[in-house]
């Protein structure tokens, strides 16, 4: 009888440290999901901010491209303001790429709330920062055009 406890235990342990490694198994792949859903607005942001600056939109449109009141206002708005928030994105993005991977690596071994947690908090960061660059491009467009569009 105590020799069949014993194998109970054990097998109880076995069972236990199998379930263990299932769940971590399903924590990093959680961890890898997130760790690219986090990566996706700097990297969207690079490949955008270097089209918009590079290869803007040929004709002003309602469609593609960073559309506002006053980057539509005529051809040479147009043009600045693409180039102005391309190259901010460009920075921006190298900028929100660096830090989200570093603070990511600590989180590998995360459980799945903490995981999430580091998530929402590292992209709505990267929101404030995408959404935020409006205002510069805005203002940027403010003080080199008057309200017309034309050049001071």
């Amino acid at each position: 009888m105590k020799e069949e406890l014993s194998f109970d235990k054990n097998r109880i342990i076995i069972r236990d440290k199998l379930e263990f490694v299932g769940q971590r198994r399903i924590n990093m792949w959680f961890y890898i999901m997130m760790f690219i859903c986090n990566l996706l607005i700097p990297i969207v942001m690079l490949i955008c901010g270097f089209f918009m600056s590079k290869y803007p939109p040929k004709e002003i449109n309602g469609i593609i491209g960073y559309r506002t009141t006053m980057s539509r206002k005529n051809m040479d708005t147009w043009k600045f303001a693409h180039d102005y928030c391309g190259k901010l994105w460009l920075k921006l993005g190298l900028l929100l790429l660096i830090p989200t991977i570093i603070i990511q690596i600590p989180f590998s071994h995360s459980s799945e709330n903490a995981i999430g947690y580091m998530t929402l908090i590292v992209e709505g960061i990267q929101l404030v920062a995408i959404l935020g660059s409006i205002v510069f491009v805005e203002r940027a467009l403010k003080k080199t055009f008057d309200e017309h569009g034309v050049r001071r």
